[in-house]
C-alpha cells in the first residue's frame, strides 16, 4: 500500500501493527463470529458415538466373496455345458455365463466402493480433526550454525553410530 492511500484512510503505517492485531483476537470473538461451530461440534460428537454402535461390516465383505465365488462357480459350470451342448442352445447358456460373471464383477465393485467409501470419510474425519486443533503439531528448537559447525556435527555424529 502506498502512503497516500495509508493517510487518506487513517492506516497504521506499520503492517506489523496490523497483523498483531489480527492474532490477538480472543477466542470469544471468533467464537462470536462462528454461532455454528458448538453446535456442528456436538453432532459430530454424536455421530462419533454411533459410528462405533455400527456392527457387521465385515460380515458384508465375506457375503460379498461368497457372492462372488458362487458366481464365478456358475460361470465356469455353463461355460463347460455351453461347450457340450449343440450350438443353437449354446446362445442362451453363454448369455447366462456371462450374466453371472457379471454379478462376481458386481459383488466385488461394491465391496471395493464400500471399502473406498469408509477410507473417504476417514480421510474427511482426519481433515475435520486437523482443522479442529485435535492433533498436536509437533515442535522444535532451532539454532542458527555455519556450515562448518553443521559438518562437524554430522560427521560426530556418524561416528558415534560406528562405535
Amino acid at each position: 500500500m502506498t502512503r497516500k492511500l495509508e493517510e487518506l484512510f487513517d492506516l497504521p503505517t506499520d503492517s506489523d501493527t496490523l497483523v498483531n492485531s489480527v492474532d490477538t483476537q480472543s477466542g470469544d470473538d471468533i467464537e462470536k463470529n462462528l454461532p455454528i461451530l458448538p453446535e456442528t461440534l456436538e453432532a459430530l460428537d454424536k455421530i462419533e458415538q454411533a459410528l462405533p454402535a455400527v456392527k457387521g461390516l465385515e460380515a458384508s465383505d465375506s457375503e460379498m466373496d461368497s457372492l462372488a465365488t458362487k458366481a464365478t462357480e456358475s460361470f465356469d459350470d455353463l461355460m463347460n455345458l455351453g461347450m457340450q451342448v449343440d450350438s443353437r442352445y449354446a446362445s442362451e447358456i453363454f448369455a447366462v455365463a456371462s450374466q453371472m460373471l457379471g454379478h462376481a464383477i458386481t459383488a466385488k465393485t461394491a465391496k471395493m466402493n464400500k471399502k473406498l467409501k469408509m477410507i473417504d470419510l476417514q480421510l474427511k474425519k482426519a481433515r475435520l480433526d486437523q482443522l479442529n486443533g485435535q492433533d498436536t503439531v509437533a515442535e522444535g528448537q532451532g539454532r542458527v550454525i555455519d556450515r562448518n559447525e553443521l559438518l562437524k556435527h554430522l560427521t560426530n555424529r556418524q561416528t558415534e553410530k560406528k562405535e
